[in-house]
């Protein structure tokens, strides 16, 4: 008879305990890359908004890329703004206005939705509407000058590409940003009296003063004040994934749509946050 060797039978269950460690360690590796991947992309998003910092009150500021890039982001982004102004008024008055009816409150109505549109709604979705459309775009222009090596090529000429490209449209965005949300706010009221007027008979005068009854100046300083940094943040994360966009073509489309993914995704965190903020003071 064969004698029973034991290095036989526990060969295969080393093999297997082998397989399962190695899996282990290699998922443990995989997390911590990832724990790394991220920290470096934290650190160089500070970096990146100090290098910004330091080029703005630096000396020869590009006043003229500046006001060119406030006329694109301004200008050229009204209609859009218009049409979501108005509706949002319009829906926000038709959807209230049966609700209040059932109680006797319609003479509530101007006030609600004035009251409504400059804390939260206009602030809210004329920044995620500027988020697709700006922070988009910056995405996409400057990922395109960083394939074509046009970014490269200023760095090469002593030009600073951060003054010059970065800069100018940050500041550009957090300015007009709250503008934009502004005149938005303002198409929503008028937008809300056109919608009062579909099953009722009000002066715009007259819905103007019930409108502003109830608005203080309380409700349009933190409106103002988050605008400011929905555009800081919209520009900087445009501006960030596009100065940092590979170098293949497919980068372009990368950093358009994480721009708006992540920007779209901060403004909401940073709405949370000021809601929260408001309701302490």
């Amino acid at each position: 008879m064969k004698k029973f060797s034991p290095a036989i039978k526990l060969t295969p269950l080393l093999r297997d305990a082998t397989k399962v460690t190695l899996k282990i360690s290699e998922k443990a590796i995989a997390k911590k890359e990832q724990v790394s991947n991220f920290m470096t992309d934290i650190a160089d998003v500070f970096l990146f908004i100090l290098r910004i910092f330091k080029e703005t009150f630096s000396r020869n500021f590009e006043f003229r890329e500046f006001f060119y890039q406030c006329y694109k982001i301004g200008y050229k982004t009204l209609p859009l703004i218009s049409i979501t102004g108005a509706i949002m008024g319009l829906v926000l008055t038709i959807q209230s206005r049966p609700t209040l009816a059932n109680f006797g409150a319609v003479s509530l109505l101007p006030g609600m939705v004035a009251v409504s549109l400059i804390r939260e709604m206009g602030p809210v979705i004329t920044a995620l509407i500027c988020a697709g459309k700006i922070g988009s775009g910056m995405g996409a222009e400057l990922g395109s000058m960083r394939v074509t090596e046009q970014i490269d090529a200023m760095e090469v000429s002593s030009t600073n590409p951060m003054k010059f490209l970065v800069v100018p449209r940050v500041l550009a965005a957090t300015v007009m940003i709250p503008i934009l949300i502004l005149y938005a706010d303002a198409l929503g009221i008028l937008g809300s009296w056109a919608g009062a007027n579909i099953k009722g008979d009000v002066t715009f005068g007259l819905f103007f003063r019930q409108a502003f009854r109830y608005v203080d100046f309380v409700d349009f300083l933190p409106a103002v004040i988050k605008s400011v940094f929905f555009g800081a943040v919209i520009g900087i994360v445009g501006c960030y994934k596009g100065y940092n966009a590979g170098r293949g073509t497919e980068s372009v489309g990368v950093a358009a749509n994480s721009a708006v993914v992540i920007g779209s995704l901060l403004v909401i965190i940073m709405d949370m946050i000021a809601v929260q903020i408001t309701d302490m003071l």
